[in-house]
């Protein structure tokens, strides 16, 4: 017996129900074989031997057709991106709901690279620590965020923050 030359109509919707799923969403290779019209008694050994490249390749090359068409399909790039955040920002404006326009605004700004979301996160506790790692510490904060520290502030304000730095009280010892 040899290799089919083309798919039938029952390979060809196992195929599209395995890969696109049902109206309930994704299917098993057992349901996608059921709904194709296939045996319930005999659907899990259908459906494994649709999708074995040795007995079925006619239909494993199909099912990959149509996950490539599907992952084109719903392709993300930069521009159609920026774009649908444009449309759903126009149409917000129409719709006069100016805090959805705004939000779809400052996500294609994020998209663009012009806002910067930094987080950061420090472990471990500050009571585990004596006075003098505190102070160190408090000391390695601020030079690590002068540079931040200083573009924040006017010329005349930045010096007196630094000279509060140096007046801060020290804690007093029990």
């Amino acid at each position: 017996m040899g290799v089919p030359k083309r798919l039938t109509e029952m390979q060809q919707r196992f195929a599209e129900f395995l890969v696109f799923g049902g109206p309930d969403g994704p299917m098993t290779q057992t349901e996608a074989a059921v709904a194709a019209g296939y045996s319930p008694k005999r659907a899990r050994q259908e459906g494994s031997e649709l999708c074995n490249p040795r007995q079925s390749p006619l239909v494993v090359k199909y099912i990959g057709q149509l996950k490539e068409e599907r992952v084109r399909k719903h392709e993300v790039t930069y521009e159609g991106h920026v774009a649908e955040l444009a449309r759903l920002r126009e149409a917000a404006l129409k719709k006069g709901s100016f805090s959805s326009a705004v939000n779809a605004e400052a996500n294609r700004g994020k998209a663009a690279g012009l806002y910067i979301d930094r987080k950061i996160i420090k472990t471990g506790k500050l009571e585990d620590l004596s006075e003098a790692e505190l102070e160190n510490k408090m000391k390695q904060i601020l030079s690590d965020y002068e540079p931040l520290l200083n573009a924040k502030t006017v010329e005349g304000e930045s010096s007196e923050i630094k000279s509060s730095e140096s007046s801060l009280p020290k804690p007093e010892e029990s």
